[in-house]
């Protein structure tokens, strides 16, 4: 026998930059509990924005995440056609697609199996972005 449970959970706005989300996840999805040995799927329906999964403890992290992105694909590229919504917008549909929109997470004994200094992050690229939405979704054997 399989479990399955899906919650949708909608993401205040964040300013440009890298948010743990950990916390927000666990809180929206409390089924994990009844899960023995499984996975966690976390999707996010954007194309500006990712996830990704790294330190949760020295935020310093998160400023060096910004500074080298924002380095390596800069709003100022000349080259980007596509910015009918900014200057902001190209570079984060890029920075998407070089994240990624999901990350799964095993869950042992009821409780998501990430390492001691991980955490999953909203990898907010707009400036103003807005209000965010993930679909999380937790399967496995009870």
């Amino acid at each position: 026998m399989s479990l399955y449970f899906q919650k949708q959970l909608r993401l205040p706005s964040y300013h440009q930059g890298y948010h743990l989300i950990t916390d927000q996840i666990e809180k929206t999805i409390p089924e994990i509990r009844e899960i023995r040995i499984g996975f966690l799927q976390v999707f996010i329906q954007h194309t500006s924005a990712g996830l990704c999964i790294n330190e949760n403890a020295d935020p310093t992290v998160r400023k060096d995440f910004q500074t080298f992105v924002n380095e390596l694909i800069p709003e100022s590229y000349p080259r980007f056609v596509h910015n009918y919504e900014g200057a902001d917008d190209m570079p984060a549909h890029i920075k998407s697609a070089f994240f990624g929109t999901s990350v799964q997470v095993p869950i042992s004994s009821g409780k998501l199996a990430l390492g001691i200094w991980q955490g999953i992050y909203l990898c907010e690229f707009r400036r103003d972005g807005g209000s965010r939405n993930l679909v999380l979704t937790a399967f496995g054997a009870p």
